[in-house]
């Protein structure tokens, strides 16, 4: 096992202490321990030979100089923050091992006819502030200023957040890139999906991002007395989206590639002697194809309707976030593809079910994503679990890309 591989993994796992809560790893936009894993990395950067700044709202960002100052940039990077309880893996993986290409550059002593990027996204997964990539969607120039006045769990507002974080909410607009001078975006993530462990292969190439529909749903019915209510007279907010949440997973069951999730509730006055009042679900939709997940949404807005008028509840509904579909650069993956056949026996075309940073940056430039083995498929859960081979073979398709990059951009 070479020294690179291992010391990716060593890097993953310190990375995995450093968390907001005990016991368990939880790592939140611009939280006390983002603050900690950004300045861990950054050091880490420098020893690299990169130069680290971060920009306004929080990502952190690492240079690498090409061989012309005027020269376009490649990004390569992933987040650095995670859901609740997470896996050490899903994110910090790509940022730990886009560190690990240019330190190689660095050992080499190899300049490039493009500067390389390594960034770590201060939060894709959205769990501070109820929305998605707001990093890479500020480095994109597709970050709305409204998010700035979102409320988390302790009332704080995203930017009292940033400032505290050291950011400049205000600075925002001008953290955009400038599409003319970035080359690419090349993302490594997990699969989170079974297909190469069941072909016992260490990576894939990605084709397609799916779209995703993120909707609020607040019930609104009428709390009263658990033992003085009779059945007939009740509007119980719960019960209502109970049956909303079935309709939902017996939806996503009958179409074939969607997933919906109802993932998050909340429940007022959420007590045992009280018709529960008030609720809010999450509700998440999928698809490779956008006509298909717009239609399921449809589909659960009439469902949403024949609740309300037989429960005799109000179903108000926010739209959070709406992701189309997105297609991975053809040439980035051909070459992302190459490079994998010279380490394993084939290099198969995988669809991502889950979001990533490359989803956003898409906008702006050509994207790329090679997917890594995980074990049973596993995220978003302690279990997340990589062999260390397995990276090697990541960093080794990675250095080749690099390289054959440059061979194209000489």
């Amino acid at each position: 096992m070479s020294d690179a591989a291992k010391k990716i993994m060593q890097r993953i796992n310190a990375l995995a202490k450093i968390s907001d809560e005990q016991r368990q790893l939880t790592r939140t936009f611009a939280s006390p321990a983002m603050r900690r894993a950004n300045d861990t990395v950054a050091s880490w950067m420098r020893d690299a030979g990169m130069t680290t700044r971060a920009d306004a709202i929080g990502n952190l960002i690492g240079r690498y100089e090409g061989t012309s100052p005027n020269a376009k940039t490649l990004i390569l990077g992933s987040h650095l923050d995670t859901v609740r309880n997470a896996g050490k893996f899903d994110g910090p993986l790509g940022v730990i091992l886009a560190l690990a290409c240019v330190e190689e550059l660095q050992r080499t002593k190899c300049r490039l006819p493009f500067a390389i990027e390594a960034v770590g996204f201060c939060d894709e997964e959205g769990v501070r502030y109820q929305s998605t990539y707001l990093g890479s969607r500020v480095l994109a120039g597709c970050f709305e200023a409204t998010d700035l006045l979102r409320k988390d769990a302790s009332g704080v507002t995203m930017a009292d957040a940033i400032k505290a974080f050291g950011g400049a909410p205000q600075k925002i607009p001008s953290a955009k890139l400038n599409p003319k001078k970035v080359l690419a975006y090349v993302e490594v993530h997990i699969e989170q999906g079974p297909v190469l462990e069941e072909k016992n292969l260490a990576v894939g190439v990605v084709t397609t991002i799916a779209g995703q529909s993120r909707i609020k749903l607040t019930f609104t019915g009428k709390a009263g007395h658990a033992g003085t209510t009779p059945m007939s007279l009740r509007q119980d907010a719960l019960c209502a989206a109970a049956e909303f949440i079935l309709a939902v997973e017996r939806y996503g069951k009958e179409m074939a590639g969607l997933v919906a999730t109802v993932g998050q509730i909340q429940n007022t006055p959420n007590a045992s002697n009280v018709i529960p009042g008030e609720v809010s679900i999450s509700l998440d939709v999928r698809h490779q194809r956008d006509a298909v997940r717009r239609a399921a949404v449809k589909q659960f807005q009439a469902v949403r309707n024949d609740i309300e008028k037989e429960r005799r509840v109000k179903i108000a509904s926010q739209v959070i976030q709406e992701t189309d579909s997105v297609p991975c650069s053809l040439a980035i993956s051909n070459l992302l593809q190459s490079s994998a056949l010279k380490k394993q026996r084939s290099a198969p075309q995988l669809s991502s079910g889950a979001g990533h940073d490359a989803a956003v940056m898409a906008q702006i430039t050509p994207v790329g994503m090679l997917f890594v083995r995980c074990k049973g498929g596993v995220s978003h859960h302690p279990d997340e679990s990589v062999q260390t081979s397995d990276v090697q073979v990541a960093l080794e398709v990675m250095n080749d890309f690099i390289d054959s990059l440059a061979k194209h951009h000489g």
